[in-house]
């Protein structure tokens, strides 16, 4: 399985798409797009390698992770998927935006299919794990996957440092269990992508972050 990373929106979001092979499948987390620029980058990068989107995921439901999600979901045809308590916060799409004086078109955001904890998306010869790692909104997911020693954490994590949990739902005692109990425990050599900046490990997360 092969992993790409852009980088989009005024907050520096990271939008991975996860794919096989050219002419083969991709899986989209976190499409981020506010403008018409970012949204050709994605679909340029999918047509371009001839991939067929299978699914459409969702770290958490904040705006600069999911604005793009229903652009992208009707465009290919597939469902938006994400953690049932991010409900609330997709329905308040435009309030967000509008909270961070965003100028972009946002309508309230229905998820289609629920994920859980214990969830597997089997994927290009994989599986993908779905973890709960509620702290930074109450829904947050991780995906993690095995076989290829990554975990997409969103904003749960980054390198030293973590997410915020002054917005609705957060609670920074649940973000460090999450932490803790969710992703510190995989094996060292686990590769996190996050939300925002550059990718690290959990060995060096357990190291050097000096919130955990």
């Amino acid at each position: 399985m092969k992993i790409s990373r852009f980088t989009m929106n005024p907050f520096g979001m990271n939008c991975y798409i996860l794919w096989t092979a050219p002419g083969g499948d991709c899986i989209v987390i976190d499409p981020g797009m506010m403008m018409q620029n970012e949204k050709d980058m994605i679909t340029s990068f999918i047509d371009g390698n001839n991939l067929t989107v299978r699914h459409v995921l969702l770290t958490h439901c904040h705006v600069d992770h999911a604005c793009g999600a229903r652009w992208l979901a009707t465009k290919y045809g597939v469902r938006v998927e994400a953690g049932a308590q991010e409900a609330i916060i997709a329905e308040q799409m435009p309030a967000q935006a509008a909270r961070f004086g965003l100028k972009i078109d946002s309508t309230p955001l229905v998820i289609d299919h629920i994920l859980a904890e214990g969830d597997v998306i089997d994927f290009g010869g994989e599986q993908i794990r779905v973890l709960e790692t509620p702290g930074h909104s109450p829904g947050s997911l991780s995906f993690y996957c095995p076989a290829s020693s990554v975990i997409v954490t969103g904003d749960v994590v980054f390198q030293s440092s973590i997410g915020r949990t002054d917005l609705l739902g957060g609670s920074f005692s649940v973000l460090i269990d999450s932490i803790k109990s969710k992703i510190l425990t995989l094996p060292p050599d686990t590769v996190i992508a996050p939300g925002h900046g550059d990718t690290t490990t959990v060995a060096d997360e357990k190291i050097y972050n000096p919130y955990l």
